[in-house]
């Protein structure tokens, strides 16, 4: 279960098919597919003739998810191998949107925030998109010192991937950047390190 309590995080909810609209752009990873296929259950005949889906496997998900959501008949369908390889197509496919495209936001919170911010730069009304959480709670988090990002962490405190740095990972959530942050843990008595503890499975 994701921290509650954290005013800088956004609220996920759950995907409701909404007819109306031009193009429905489903963006998923691990098992964000099965709140698409959840979905689906209850979508009106002829639905996905109007959706692509952007879907990038992973984590603990089933390697039949990606069948599963191309059996929905999709207009368009793109398995990617990782987040960072399906942005551009997200981004391409939003460049050319007409309006009231709706956009379908499902899996963990690093492919959440990032699809977001690439919809949201793209002139996609907040109002149009829907997000809803699933699989692992690791964090994406933004060395404040070096500004690089490290993915998938699930330990506090983390190494920074980029300086090297230790992090103390805050709950500060950037929409901006899509990550939360992470100070170095012995500023102020270097090589005073706490034991690494995993929480964010």
């Amino acid at each position: 279960m994701l921290v509650q309590g954290i005013k800088s995080r956004p609220v996920y909810g759950t995907l409701k098919a909404r007819p109306a609209g031009p193009l429905h752009l489903f963006v998923a990873d691990g098992e964000g597919a099965q709140a698409i296929l959840d979905m689906a259950a209850g979508a009106p005949a002829g639905f996905f003739g109007k959706a692509h889906i952007v879907y990038i496997p992973g984590g603990a998900a089933p390697k039949a998810y990606g069948d599963k959501l191309a059996a929905l008949k999709p207009d368009q369908f793109y398995q990617g191998p990782s987040i960072a390889a399906a942005l551009p197509r997200l981004a391409q496919t939003l460049a050319t949107a007409r309006m009231g495209t709706q956009v379908y936001l499902a899996g963990t919170e690093g492919l959440i925030g990032q699809a977001m911010k690439v919809a949201l730069e793209a002139g996609i009304d907040h109002t149009s998109m829907q997000t809803e959480h699933r699989g692992s709670e690791a964090r994406r988090v933004q060395c404040v010192h070096c500004k690089g990002i490290t993915e998938d962490v699930r330990t506090q405190p983390v190494v920074c991937a980029h300086c090297g740095l230790t992090l103390l990972v805050r709950d500060h959530y950037s929409r901006r950047i899509a990550a939360f942050q992470g100070v170095r843990i012995d500023a102020e008595e270097p090589g005073v390190i706490p034991p690494t503890e995993e929480l964010f499975p």
